[in-house]
């Protein structure tokens, strides 16, 4: 096994992910296969009961884990499926640590962060590189590994610790820098043991030649070795950037990987990468949601929606709403940002209302579901999206006034969406329904069905706590509502469709964390087709008729 470690300097957050993901890339187009980790050096075992607005995105692996966003990207950029150990956190590592000390398995010896902690870290990293996330069996050939946050952190030291011990056991690791104040984070990354083969620089503009060869100078890194990832239209040009400055080689022959890969093939991504240059006409998109204020917060969301909008030759235009801005109560104390929020909810192609937790904002989401429901505007609910059309259909059709959710109000008299049965009221981590689930759909006339070529059963990623009651499904069905789509107990309810409208859909699973630019989510992909006025010429042409 080779790794690749990409660490960075001074900041956080200038889009290492994006890099390693675009290392991984390249080096699967030299024909080998590639594996990525990610480490994050805070306490938290998980990203799970991390605030968005905080951490951004909570990103669900088919096996349930709850990840840092990063590994969505590697994700979307390699087309694999990574597991909840490719993610290791400082609270994994110490709870490991811990359990064994309490078990007796360090037979009464003192345990330190040297090497009890570090060698922790070390088996971590090499018993889950191992692990195949390609389809394929056996280890891949090359694994990323990012380091988050910034050299110098006192969090990240035992990891610099353990990987500086990694790179004698099993040779070299390629330590890959990216940073901005460049010759501080270097010095600072030598003096606790590990030497940076590479330099990649962030930049408005291209480096010139003269500052390539100042930062080669005082950084003892070769001049071809500085690598400048420059401002582009769009982020799949980055693995195009690094192939035209040959990365791959360098990073090849540093690994003595010369004699196995392959001349990069990266004739997908240009594609991709031009395509979506060449865009013009776009479709306007309503996000009506609670944490519009840090999209990172919606990344798989924003990404799936790419994915689709491109397959289709457009270019998106997210029109973000905060949900509370669309309710009455705004009308009287913030009228600019409600007159301007309505105004754009009617001006989209179509609406969009993804997850969330928490009451806030809710009563603008119902609203923006009623507005899309009677105006026949498509209207995709995800999570929590699919429970507020639930709930508005119940007050608006069914003239439950007081229909709710209990997550909203424990007393409701008509309780729409109830706390599920397995869940915890005491832990919040890692309690909820999460993961891959295997949802059968009841009939194949249904948009749904249609858009996942007529399969009789889907399996996404849930992430959910609550669900739609069952006690109620009879009545909201005989009003019009209609459920194509349930789990294999035939008691949750997974997906809902409003058959009267064009394209009115709810799911209780995330669709987006399975897109991929090349294989863009199916209701992504529907919801697009039916805002720009094509659904129907594509599910007769899916279905041949």
């Amino acid at each position: 096994m080779k790794y690749v470690l990409i660490s960075g300097g001074v900041v956080s957050g200038l889009g290492k992910g994006v890099t390693a993901s675009s290392i991984g890339v390249v080096l699967k187009a030299c024909g080998l296969r590639v594996t990525s980790i990610k480490i994050d050096p805070y306490l938290n075992i998980d990203a799970g009961t991390m605030s968005p607005f905080e951490h951004g995105e909570v990103f669900v692996l088919d096996d349930g884990g709850e990840v840092d966003l990063d590994l969505g990207n590697y994700e979307r950029f390699l087309d694999v499926t990574l597991t909840k150990d490719n993610n290791i956190t400082t609270g994994k590592i110490y709870q490991s640590v811990l359990e064994k000390e309490r078990k007796g398995d360090y037979l009464g010896k003192t345990v330190q962060v040297v090497p009890h902690i570090t060698d922790a870290i070390k088996d971590w990293i090499e018993s889950v590189a191992v692990i195949p996330v390609d389809g394929k069996e056996g280890p891949a050939d090359v694994c990323v590994i990012e380091l988050g946050g910034t050299v110098g952190d006192i969090e990240s030291m035992p990891f610099i610790e353990a990987l500086r011990q990694l790179s004698f056991q099993v040779g070299t690791i390629f330590c890959f820098q990216k940073t901005k104040p460049t010759q501080h984070s270097v010095r600072e990354l030598r003096a606790l043991g590990l030497t940076p083969h590479l330099l990649t620089s962030r930049s408005a503009e291209p480096l010139l030649e003269s500052t390539k060869e100042k930062l080669s100078k005082f950084c003892h890194v070769p001049i071809e070795n500085i690598l400048n990832i420059h401002d582009v239209p769009n982020i799949w040009h980055i693995p195009l950037l690094l192939r035209n400055q040959n990365a791959h080689h360098s990073i090849l022959q540093q690994l003595n990987l010369l004699n196995q890969a392959t001349p990069p093939d990266l004739q997908q991504w240009t594609e991709m990468a031009e395509t979506f240059d060449s865009l013009t006409e776009s479709v306007r998109i309503a996000m009506v949601g609670k944490y519009v204020g840090l999209t990172d917060s919606y990344l798989s969301v924003v990404k799936a929606l790419l994915h689709a909008c491109v397959a289709r030759s457009f270019k998106p235009s997210i029109d973000w709403i905060a949900a509370s801005d669309l309710e009455d109560e705004s009308a009287k104390s913030t009228p600019e940002a409600h007159a301007a929020a309505w105004a754009t909810l009617k001006s989209a192609d179509c609406v969009l209302v993804p997850g969330g937790f928490g009451d806030r904002g809710v009563r603008g989401m119902m609203l923006a579901a009623k507005y899309a429901r009677e105006n026949n505007v498509p209207y995709l609910g995800i999570c929590l999206g699919m429970q507020i059309s639930v709930i508005e259909f119940a007050r608006s059709v069914l003239c439950w006034e007081k229909a709710n959710s209990v997550e909203f109000d424990a007393q409701t008299p008509n309780p729409v969406v109830i706390f599920m049965p397995e869940g915890s009221r005491t832990h919040m981590g890692s309690t909820m329904r999460l993961g891959s689930r295997r949802t059968l759909l009841q009939t194949s006339d249904c948009i749904t069905s249609k858009l996942y070529g007529s399969s009789e059963y889907v399996d996404e990623r849930h992430r959910h706590r609550y669900e739609v009651n069952p006690d109620v499904i009879g009545t909201l069905e005989e009003a019009g509502l209609q459920f194509v789509g349930k789990d294999e107990s035939g008691k949750r309810m997974d997906i809902l469709e409003l058959p009267s409208h064009p394209f009115y859909v709810g799911v209780q699973f995330h669709p987006e964390f399975k897109s991929r630019p090349a294989r863009p989510s199916a209701l992504f992909l529907g919801l697009i087709l039916a805002a720009t006025g094509k659904l129907e010429a594509y599910i007769s042409r899916q279905n041949g008729s």
